[in-house]
């Protein structure tokens, strides 16, 4: 079973437990099993060297009862349909919980980004949104960045389709350089989403300041969560990354770290630090564990020798069901990912709301907003978790398929 199979199982079985748990109708639960739509797309690019791949890219919705549907872009060679169908599924589930009238969607490219050039990721880029320009649009579909895509990659996908259109349409996608109807705060948002849910957990378990942290995965999302957190004073004792980790008990200084990374192009063989295995890394003792990387990376396997007193999840599905189980008679409190790396999509909804209306905000009220909406959801899911006496992730579930059943209900079934 490869890596998106096991996503895909892992999503339905969420769904299973909570529609179990929720006493949810037979019609509902079946419908929400299944993606209302999966677009498979081949991709033919000229290559700088004149010759012609083909690749195949995917565009899934999984539900739009609550609204249009939203999910990002990614770009890797482990792209599969199940996988993108995993992750649309999470979506919903994600913009249920903030509660942010949007439905679920994802896509992707099987490619090798890091193999490409700049001219060879844009032909690929605008081709894929032409394959997939019928399933999108502001009212429709709104695509934003994900792993290995990014604001001039959502800059090709609104050009391309504009064109199309014969007119300018930012609302097409999210994510964009604020040059061309961009966010304030978008490109920091689901690292900022990340710290004011853990704050809102140490809050709530009233413990001090000054914490120990450890990261897996300094991409877009990990990155800007170690900096705000060690701004804040929070003791970052281990940084992973795709080529490996770094630890020091004491504390890495995160501001040479990131020079280090700028120099070399990798935070391994930081002179200040130990290298050791992302395995390694996430079996330290710490406080605060990040996964931030890819999903599956708490397992049956590992969960046992985690030694964190809280998780909380700023990848999508980095812990499986059997290892959730293991975390939840450990007695660690996990953050579940629809609700802690919610942050990037509720500051596309920001920008969808502000280019609407042509009017921007700033920095300084996106995050501001951006606190409000993930705060009250994390109360309103702890309430839930408390009431219930059940885990922060089982309680996360049961107020988001709550949300979308009862839309779905009101809606009913046609014909």
């Amino acid at each position: 079973m490869n890596k998106g199979e096991n996503l895909w199982e892992t999503v339905l079985q969420q769904l299973d437990e909570t529609a179990k748990r929720i006493n949810l109708e037979s019609w509902i639960h079946k419908k929400l099993r299944k993606s209302k739509r999966e677009l498979t797309v081949s991709i033919p690019v000229k290559m700088d060297n004149g010759s012609v791949e083909v690749f195949t890219g995917y565009r899934v919705q999984h539900n739009i009862t609550r609204g249009p549907a939203k999910g990002g872009i990614r770009y890797s060679p482990e792209v599969t349909l199940d996988e993108i169908k995993a992750l649309a599924m999470l979506m919903t589930w994600k913009c249920a919980v903030v509660n942010i009238p949007y439905g679920g969607a994802k896509g992707g490219v099987a490619c090798n980004p890091f193999k490409m050039s700049a001219e060879e990721l844009e032909r690929l880029t605008r081709r894929y949104t032409s394959e997939i320009l019928p399933v999108i649009g502001p009212e429709k579909d709104i695509p934003a960045p994900d792993i290995s895509t990014d604001s001039q990659t959502m800059a090709w996908i609104m050009d391309t389709y504009s064109i199309d259109k014969g007119y300018s349409v930012p609302g097409v996608v999210t994510g964009k350089p604020i040059a061309i109807g961009g966010s304030e705060g978008r490109s920091e948002a689901t690292g900022r989403g990340v710290v004011y849910t853990l704050l809102n957990t140490l809050k709530h378990l009233n413990l001090i300041e000054g914490k120990k942290v450890i990261v897996q995965g300094y991409g877009k999302v990990g990155s800007v969560a170690a900096n705000l957190l060690f701004k804040e004073g929070y003791r970052i004792i281990g940084v992973g990354e795709i080529d490996g980790a770094v630890y020091n008990a004491d504390g890495l200084d995160i501001g040479r770290l990131n020079k280090h990374r700028k120099k070399s192009g990798s935070i391994v063989k930081f002179k200040e630090a130990d290298s050791i295995t992302n395995k390694e890394l996430l079996q330290l003792k710490c406080d605060i564990l990040i996964p931030a990387a890819l999903e599956n990376q708490i397992t049956k396997d590992n969960a046992s020798r985690i030694k964190a007193k809280i998780v909380v999840e700023a990848a999508n599905g980095p812990t499986t069901p059997k290892a959730d189980k293991i975390l939840k008679e450990k007695g660690v409190f996990v953050v579940p990912d629809i609700l802690a790396n919610a942050g990037g999509v509720i500051v596309s909804y920001f920008e969808w709301v502000q280019g609407l209306q042509s009017y921007f905000w700033s920095e300084r009220e996106v995050n501001l907003k951006l606190r409000d909406i993930i705060t009250k959801a994390f109360y309103k899911v702890l309430e839930i978790s408390l009431k219930k006496k059940t885990s922060m992730r089982e309680a996360a579930y049961s107020l988001a398929v709550n949300k979308v059943a009862e839309a779905t209900r009101i809606r009913g079934l046609y014909p």
